[in-house]
Parts: C-alpha cells; sequence; structure tokens
C-alpha cells in the first residue's frame, strides 16, 4: 500500500503539472515547487538551535496555528520557527509573515522529498494541523524520532484510515505523539482504534478570532456607507451563494449588502457587477456618494474579518460547493450566519445550527424568508447576536492547552 500512495502522490504532481498549462493555481503549485529542497537548504545553511516545523494545508488551516505561532514567539524568542503550505492560496498570501524564520511550499510526499526535507529542517518538533495526513513526512519524522503532534483535528468514520483497506496508514497515525482534537466524537473514535494519546481541546480558530475582534480598527468608508441601514455581509462567497444574494437586494432595496468574495480576480468581479449593475468596488469608493449605494464589493484580499463588525447578518460563502467557509469570524462579532446546505465537516457550523445562530438557505426564497423575519423582530436579531458571542467566547482556550503540553518537548 506504501507503494501505491507514493505513485499515487507522483501520479497527483503529473496532473498538476498538466493543469498548470492553462490554470493559474495549479502554475503557482509547480512554480513555488521548482528547486525547492536545494532553496531550503542554501536558506538554512548555518541555522542552528531549537526549530519548530508548522505545516498548513492552505490559509485556513494557517489562521488555526497563527494563535499557536505567536504565542511561541512571544514565549521564546529565539526559537526557528518553519511554515510550510500545501497549497497556493496559503502561500501566496503568507509567504512574507513576518513571525516565522521561513515559508516554503511543502514539497510532494515522496519517500525521497521526505528524507530531504526533514534532514534540512530537523525540526525539534513537527505540528501539523487539522487534515495533513502526509505518510511520507509523518513515517520519516517517526524514523527520526521527531515528536509530531497534529492540532485541531476532526476525525470521522468515513476517513480512509477507518476502512478495511485504511490499517496500513492507521498504524502511522498511532506513531503520532499527541492529537489535539476538536470534539468528543474524534476522542471516541481514535481510542476504538487503540489510539490514546489524544485530548479534546477545541479549535485553535475560536482563539485567533476572538484576537481579532479585540483588536479590530474602524473603517469610516465603510461605517459611511452603511449608516443607519441594516447589513448583510457575504464573505467568502462564490457565484452560487451570490445568486441568491442577488433575490435578496432585489427585494429589500433598504438593506446594506457587502460581498467580499473568495476570488477576486478580474473575471469574477466583474462576474458580480453583472448581478448588482449598480454596485461598487471598495477600490472605486471615494468617488462614490456611500449613501445612495445599496451592494459594496470588496476587491482586495485582508480586509474580510474587520468588516464583521458592521455587520448584522452574515452569509458564509462555500455551502454549494466543497465546504463553508470561516464562520467563527462572523460568529466572533455576533450575529445571525446563513450559509449553504455543504456544512456537515464543520464542527463549529453544526454547533451554531444546533443553538439557532446559524440556518441553511439553500435556495433564494429560503434566504429571503429568513431574513425576513428575523428584520422584523429586533428581539430575535439581538438574541442571537449575543448567543453567537457568547458560543466563541466559551470555546476559546486550545491555544493555551496545546502550548501548556509542547513545553517538555521543546526543552
Amino acid at each position: 500500500m506504501r507503494a501505491f500512495y507514493s505513485l499515487g502522490i507522483v501520479l497527483y504532481g503529473l496532473i498538476i503539472r498538466l493543469g498548470s498549462l492553462w490554470h493559474l493555481k495549479a502554475r503557482l503549485w509547480v512554480n513555488g515547487r521548482k528547486n525547492l529542497l536545494q532553496k531550503i537548504e542554501e536558506d538554512l545553511n548555518g541555522e542552528f538551535g531549537p526549530c519548530i516545523w508548522i505545516h498548513s494545508a492552505s490559509l485556513g488551516e494557517f489562521e488555526q496555528g497563527r494563535p499557536l505561532i505567536e504565542k511561541l514567539k512571544e514565549e521564546y524568542k529565539d526559537l526557528r520557527i518553519i511554515l510550510t503550505f500545501f497549497s497556493p492560496s496559503g502561500y501566496e498570501i503568507r509567504k512574507d509573515y513576518p513571525l516565522v524564520d521561513h515559508v516554503y511550499y511543502l514539497p510532494e510526499d515522496t519517500p525521497a522529498n521526505a528524507r530531504q526535507l526533514v534532514k534540512l529542517i530537523q525540526p525539534t518538533l513537527a505540528i501539523f494541523i487539522k487534515y495533513e495526513y502526509w505518510y511520507n513526512y509523518m513515517n520519516e519524522l517517526n524514523k527520526t524520532q521527531t515528536p509530531l503532534i497534529f492540532i485541531s483535528s476532526i476525525f470521522r468514520p468515513s476517513q480512509p484510515f477507518f476502512k478495511f483497506y485504511g490499517g496500513w496508514f492507521l498504524k502511522h497515525l498511532s506513531n503520532t505523539t499527541h492529537f489535539f482534537v476538536q470534539n468528543e466524537a474524534s476522542v471516541k473514535l481514535l481510542i476504538s482504534h487503540g489510539i490514546s494519546q489524544v485530548s479534546l481541546s477545541g479549535d485553535t480558530r475560536f482563539d485567533r478570532v476572538a484576537e481579532i475582534a479585540s483588536k479590530v480598527e474602524p473603517n469610516a468608508m465603510v461605517e459611511n456607507f452603511k449608516a443607519n441601514h441594516s447589513l448583510l455581509l457575504a464573505g467568502s462567497s462564490w457565484p452560487e451563494d451570490e445568486q441568491l444574494i442577488q433575490a435578496l437586494a432585489l427585494s429589500k432595496p433598504t438593506l446594506k449588502i457587502i460581498i467580499a468574495p473568495h476570488l477576486i480576480d478580474e473575471n469574477h468581479i466583474q462576474q458580480i457587477e453583472s448581478l448588482f449593475p449598480n454596485a461598487v468596488r471598495y477600490s472605486q469608493m471615494h468617488d462614490q456618494d456611500p449613501y445612495s449605494l445599496q451592494v459594496l464589493i470588496i476587491d482586495n484580499m485582508g480586509m474580510l474579518s474587520s468588516l464583521y463588525q458592521y455587520a448584522d447578518l452574515a452569509f458564509i460563502g462555500g455551502g454549494f460547493g466543497a465546504g463553508i467557509h470561516n464562520t467563527l469570524e462572523a460568529a466572533t462579532f455576533g450575529m445571525p450566519i446563513f450559509i449553504g446546505p455543504n456544512y456537515h465537516k464543520f464542527q463549529e457550523a453544526k454547533d451554531l445550527k444546533d443553538i439557532g445562530v446559524l440556518q441553511v438557505a439553500d435556495n433564494q426564497q429560503a434566504l429571503l424568508e429568513m431574513v425576513n423575519q428575523l428584520l422584523q423582530t429586533d428581539s430575535d436579531l439581538e438574541y442571537l447576536s449575543q448567543r453567537s458571542k457568547c458560543y466563541v467566547q466559551d470555546h476559546t482556550g486550545a491555544t493555551e492547552a496545546i502550548l501548556k503540553y509542547m513545553v517538555p518537548l521543546l526543552k
């Protein structure tokens, strides 16, 4: 099975290289790995001392690891941290992140790459975030007796490790030093398969979003745009999400709407403008009268989390595709949240739904009815806003629990 796995990694790389001929994200993935190990060797030559290797798939997983990185740098100023990403959507945005020493793409998970990378980094400790189960890297860390911990993980019976054909990989999961997981179901599942080195710590993203809320800066243009109107913020939206928002905008012309799309390439922005002909881009807002506008399109990266401070309602995108994006950034500011139907892999979404803060809107009419009902009853809106804030506050603390466990490993 190991051979089949490694062959699959090679074939995946070949497919990505073929796709790079016409797909920008694939091209970034390929170009970012050219001569990568040689570059890492040159960068790390002469660097000594304790080193932590932190790996995340993309930007969302990085946000889960970010509170831990910040705490480590605060308490261990001489500690070297090397951060790797699998996806361009993480690497390209955070390649200059100042709190780590180096940021790289993760070389493809072949046995040779794993041996060379671990030898070059020589980590004191490795931290993989959530779902990043790379067999050859895990195997090499085990062979070199390097502690490996997973943080903010979630396990489900449907994952390959727990199928009849996944026993070989499950064995290597059992070699992991410790798992910090998000829910009790994950604890029980691992223990039932003989893996007892597991703690229920929750999700480190709660610590991150709580910190964002405590340090948020005002935005005068958005304040003027909202004025005294109710505002719905569509965060990380995709075209299917924007179709629902279009119907809402037509039906409620006094409702202010901000759309912060997941992709901000020119084609997508123009698609949004075709749905909302009178919308204005944030980059062009200084030429407009904000009071006369209904829809504002955010055409830059990095603003979304701070914009939730002005929202009364949030629609989080991705629920008509692979899965919803970050609901916690909205929840920490306190508001009802709407999503598409694909949310079942996200513990926080299920929790928010259970307490009534989050509702699933799988068509235009459903969204319109839900929004109308909330905006007609201020007491319901305030009640759900408070429940939303309390949910986030009650789930902070994962970072401290993980850091406490790590202290002996670092010494």
